[in-house]
């Protein structure tokens, strides 16, 4: 869609530009750096001891290919690009960033240069401490569902890290709570090889050995020929209601047998 209006006489372009409050630079078609705004100058003032440079300003007339490890396969990207090309870049293993390069194409659709911008700048010690933190906040996500019933909704890789953090956590949890069910739902898992089948076995002698029975729900036909080889007799179904739906059941039972045993008692 091509843009609409007009600008004022009173605005220049660049000035427009360089008042975004983006990291912005402008490359021409060999991919050499003609550009850049007051913001993308403080972020590269930063970053030039990295590259032996002093001063942002020797960036400008600088090539790109300068930034990639691999030149030739940034170029032949570039050259084909057709739309706005988004990717997450890590500058010289200090500055994470992501990064959005926009061709700019003249009237016959031939690219002329490109607008790159960096946005959501970081450093990499920054940048760790955040992934770890949101790693941490998703590996164990316990939900209280039911009457001391808890439930584990697992999400991407469940490597042994993972398993030996989530246990920890898990067994304190229902010490601390008295939880007699914990409900394992494994649909959001991507990866179930040998060495997380042992992990997901030790979580559930280690529930069993303080009195928590552990049910494992959400398993799809690739983790059902993974699990079947499970040297235990937890109990498995296809969906966290069938699992629930189980574990009320036992507890419906075992407050039966309790019922009955206290009427015994009394007509003794």
């Amino acid at each position: 869609m091509a843009a609409i209006g007009t600008i004022p006489d009173n605005i220049s372009m660049l000035n427009a530009l360089d008042h975004i409050g983006e990291t912005i630079l402008i490359a021409d078609n060999t991919y050499t750096i003609r550009w850049m705004n007051s913001e993308a100058c403080r972020l590269l003032a930063e970053i030039a001891p990295l590259y032996g440079i002093k001063d942002c300003k020797e960036f400008i007339g600088m090539n790109m290919d300068a930034f990639h490890a691999y030149p030739a396969r940034q170029r032949d990207m570039m050259s084909n690009l057709t739309e706005t090309h988004r990717a997450r870049i890590n500058i010289r293993n200090e500055i994470v960033t992501d990064i959005v390069i926009t061709p700019i194409k003249d009237n016959g659709e031939i690219i002329s240069g490109y607008i790159v911008m960096l946005m959501d700048v970081t450093t990499q010690a920054e940048e760790q401490k955040r992934s770890e933190k949101l790693i941490k906040e998703l590996s164990i996500p316990i939900l209280h569902i039911w009457e001391k019933t808890i439930a584990l909704p697992l999400i991407g890789e469940f490597d042994r890290y993972r398993s030996d953090e989530l246990i920890a956590v898990v067994l304190m949890e229902c010490a601390d709570k008295n939880i007699e069910h914990v409900l394992v739902d494994l649909s959001g898992i991507t990866e179930f090889e040998t060495q997380i089948r042992y992990q997901i076995q030790m979580m559930t002698d280690s529930l069993k050995l303080i009195g928590t029975n552990c049910i494992l729900v959400g398993i799809s036909p690739k983790l059902a020929m993974s699990i079947v080889s499970l040297e235990s007799t937890t109990r498995t179904f296809s969906s966290a209601y069938a699992g629930l739906k189980h574990i009320i059941e036992l507890q419906k039972q075992n407050e039966n047998e309790k019922r009955k045993r206290v009427s015994s008692s009394d007509r003794l």
